[in-house]
């Protein structure tokens, strides 16, 4: 059981040590959903190491230490507990007040080699503690210029030496006297990097699932007064009818809404997956710690009056969030509408909206409390059927990075749709939206689109322009809408209907005037009639017709989506016709989208619905008008083109001096803490050692002036800039953006994206550019900014492209703290 607040170990500032790295603390994931406080060893720890000691097993000891060792002498916890924090590097693990786990290496000596070690308590075994761990050790010897670990476990203890293999490390195993000895570099690799981003979406999956799928609940503010939050969260829970208890928390009322009541969450007598509170700012703190003391697995804070409200209001929100990442909780809010799972077996409304969505393929995530309760009444009116939904409000804790981490793999999700207003960690954002996208549709509303966005170290990055937000978008697998409207309406789509696999589209319906809207449409959207169509079955066409037209068009191999259009007579029931097309969707695997006057969303002719009343695949969604249906067939086109397109690979170059330029860049900013602007012979040192080399003659010939670049924004980070070198360009916003990393096919697609590509290819009889040497520029770039992250501005302006060769011949370079908050390496949670 966690220590409580009153019998915890006394304050320890771990940051008064001499040479302590602040920036090596952490909260971390445990893989079972559970956050634990991460950070170097301080003599201060002495006493709560003994106990972790005391509380392992005579089993772990011996692992451990090949002995029994059962306490430690004095001399060995004195040495123990006291590090360099270079050559001597000690990880402690606290869950709470309690040290549940350490890790250690010792460099060998004059050598660039250190021996690691592990100890975990019995009871927290099993939670992924040792494979953290390591990344946390490796990266501290990386930054310390270690370069291999070496473990000597007893070859009995499998499971540690499986942590080592486990972690994409390839080591070299030795075996003398029942010891094995595992020799290993600690440089990341593809295959170690690979395996620490799969832990990590597990971890963050599993801690996300915690919260959504809890089977016992605790509403702490809960009220009898209906005019209060408290009341109405109470109602929404039990209407919802939650599979499992619900436990009210007042501190004088023996009964709520005619549920038994308690005083605290400590003196529920059962456990407790999820609270939910609803009180005051200032007695938020009490509580949480009081939910950490019950064994909380997470907490929904609706409550306002933190970060969005003044200073004070931040302060308080950062020790809510702190104390419970001490305790092992996440949280989701505050200042935050709630979260809802339409499973069959959980039946979670945790919010303050009473609408609750159908179950269905779509999980949804915003960040605004004050738009949720509608847009939610909007999805259940249209018959959009959730998933799951979260709102974050000032998303302290949990953030859209976490969600997609859990849609990822919930069986449950087959689109994901996002309301953003801005980004945590974009870095990571564009990572994780990579991969899932290849595998379900992102879709995400973005507001602020027409806002220009510059960065204070970057002149050059006035560049969110709405064009430029949907290219990123686009090329990091994300669907952009301008509405909510917009974005339901493609949800409908994608998680209703098959993609369609090109641009040809048929057109059946009973309506001439309606079939030119939908060829208009497909004009202005980049869709294709297909030749024979509209057919028009006539104002008075029987369902036998309209059926066998509609099939028909389904059928031919040269038609990729039937749009259907339908205005149904005075005289004529339009149930039939609906049901015709509900039918037809299940026969073949090519979408259909209608327009029935009048109909929106997926209405109950033209529904699927299971047996738990979610609405399922082969639904048919319907538009109020054939624009918006067109619509939203063009971007499930463009979707799918980007889902079936190369995945690309990220460049790798051998001969790139990454610690050369470090070098340089850390040498100013001890110096200059919040940076500067580098001098020519700094930027001609960073740039050498990536190979790429200013040129101090006149070119001699008429090549081509580009522009190639790293700018800084605001809300994606560092991203990869190209044109073509002028005012023309500048004028006429002729820029392409692309998020990195970047792999070739994203250097490619950058470098094809401007207007004015053809003058690259040979415009008018002049001779082509030696595009390669272009590619190879911008990914030799696309590394420098990968390892080096304190880079905020990088110009090469102009660059002179020939038939055989690119000239750089001016370079700025801009260098200051780093904004990444997730870079490879060890996992942590974003500050809170």
């Amino acid at each position: 059981m966690s220590v409580g607040k009153d019998d915890s170990c006394p304050s320890v500032d771990p940051t008064t040590a001499e040479n302590y790295p602040p920036h090596w603390e952490a909260d971390v994931i445990a893989s079972d959903g559970g956050t634990v406080h991460v950070r170097p060893i301080v003599p201060e720890d002495a006493d709560q190491l003994v106990l972790m000691h005391g509380r392992c097993s005579e089993r772990t000891r011996y692992l451990r230490f090949f002995g029994p060792y059962p306490r430690i002498p004095q001399r060995d916890l004195t040495r123990f507990v006291t590090v360099d924090f270079h050559d001597r590097v000690a990880f402690v693990v606290f869950l709470g007040a309690d040290l549940i786990a350490v890790g250690r290496y010792d460099r060998y000596p004059h050598t660039d080699e250190a021996e690691v070690a592990f100890l975990v308590e019995d009871r927290h075994q099993g939670r992924g503690l040792g494979p953290m761990l390591l990344e946390h050790l490796a990266a501290a010897a990386r930054e310390n210029g270690i370069k291999a670990f070496v473990a000597e476990v007893l070859a009995e203890n499998g499971r540690m030496v499986r942590t080592f293999i486990d972690a994409g490390y390839s080591p070299q195993r030795a075996y003398e006297d029942g010891v094995v000895r595992l020799d290993f570099p600690i440089a990341p690799t593809d295959s170690s990097v690979g395996v620490a981003y799969a832990r990590e979406q597990r971890a963050e999956a599993r801690s996300l699932e915690r919260l959504l799928t809890a089977r016992s609940v605790a509403l702490i503010g809960a009220s009898n007064d209906r005019h209060k939050l408290g009341y109405s969260i109470l109602r929404h829970l039990l209407d919802g009818d939650l599979a499992g208890p619900i436990y009210p928390v007042h501190p004088t009322s023996p009964h709520v809404a005619g549920v038994p009541a308690y005083a605290s969450v400590l003196d529920i007598p059962h456990d407790v997956d999820l609270a939910i509170l609803a009180v005051p700012a200032d007695q938020v703190g009490e509580v949480v710690e009081e939910c950490g003391r019950k064994q909380v697995r997470g907490l929904v804070v609706i409550s306002g009056g933190f970060s969005e409200h003044d200073e004070d209001g931040r302060t308080k929100q950062q020790a809510l969030v702190e104390s419970a990442r001490a305790y092992g909780m996440r949280v989701v809010g505050p200042n935050c509408l709630g979260v809802m799972n339409t499973a069959a077996d959980v039946r979670l409304n945790a919010s303050i909206s009473p609408n609750v969505p159908s179950p269905g393929r779509v999980g949804f995530f915003c960040q605004s409390g004050a738009l949720g309760v509608a847009i939610l009444a909007d999805a259940k009116a249209r018959g959009l059927g959730m998933s799951t939904f979260v709102s974050a409000g000032n998303r302290a804790d949990v953030s859209g990075n976490d969600l997609l981490q859990y849609w990822a793999t919930d069986d449950r999700t087959d689109v994901i749709l996002l309301l953003l207003e801005s980004f945590g960690n974009p870095r990571k954002f564009a990572r994780l939206s990579r991969g899932i996208g290849r595998e379900k549709p992102i879709i995400a509303v973005k507001s602020g689109r027409n806002s220009g966005a510059k960065a204070d170290l970057a002149p050059h990055a006035v560049i969110m322009s709405d064009a430029v937000v949907q290219a990123l978008f686009e090329s990091s697998g994300v669907v952009r809408v301008e509405t909510l409207e917009q974005g339901f309406d493609l949800a409908f789509l994608l998680a209703h209907q098959p993609f369609p696999t090109s641009n040809r589209i048929a057109v059946v319906g009973n309506s001439s005037a309606l079939g030119v809207l939908v060829i208009d449409a497909c004009h202005d959207r980049g869709l294709r009639v297909a030749a024979g169509y509209p057919v028009d079955i006539g104002p008075v066409g029987s369902v036998e017709v309209f059926e066998e037209a509609v099939r028909n068009a389904l059928e031919d191999k040269d038609v990729d989506a039937v749009v259907a259009v339908f205005v149904p007579p005075v005289v004529t029931d339009e149930a039939p016709y609906a049901e015709a097309l509900g039918r037809l969707s299940l026969s073949v695997d090519k979408p259909i989208v209608t327009t029935f006057q009048g109909l929106s969303g997926v209405p109950a002719g033209l529904r699927r619905v299971g047996d738990r009343g979610e609405v399922m695949r082969g639904s048919v969604p319907s538009y109020p008008t054939p624009e918006r249906a067109v619509l939203a067939l063009a971007r499930a086109v463009t979707y799918y083109r980007w889902r079936t397109s190369p995945i690309g690979v990220l460049p790798q170059f051998d001969d790139n001096d990454r610690e050369a330029a470090r070098a340089v860049v850390q040498k100013i900013l001890r110096e200059q803490p919040d940076g500067r602007a580098l001098s020519p012979q700094e930027c001609r040192d960073v740039l050498g050692a990536y190979q790429i080399a200013p040129n101090r003659k006149d070119p001699g010939d008429d090549g081509v002036p580009i522009a190639v670049g790293l700018v800084d924004d605001p809300s994606f980070g560092l991203l990869a800039r190209f044109s073509l070198s002028g005012l023309a360009s500048e004028l006429f916003d002729d820029v392409a953006y692309r998020a990195l990393p970047l792999t070739d096919t994203d250097i490619e697609a950058l470098v094809r994206t401007p207007r004015a590509f053809p003058l690259l290819r040979g415009y008018r009889g002049a001779l082509p550019v030696d595009l390669e040497s272009i590619y190879e520029l911008i990914g030799r770039l696309s590394v420098l900014a990968e390892d080096i992250p304190q880079i905020r501005s990088l110009i090469l302006d102009p660059v002179i492209a020939t038939s055989a060769e690119i000239m750089v011949m001016r370079a700025s370079i801009i260098v200051g703290p780093s904004r990444l908050v997730h870079v490879p390496g060890p996992r942590k949670l974003a500050p809170a």
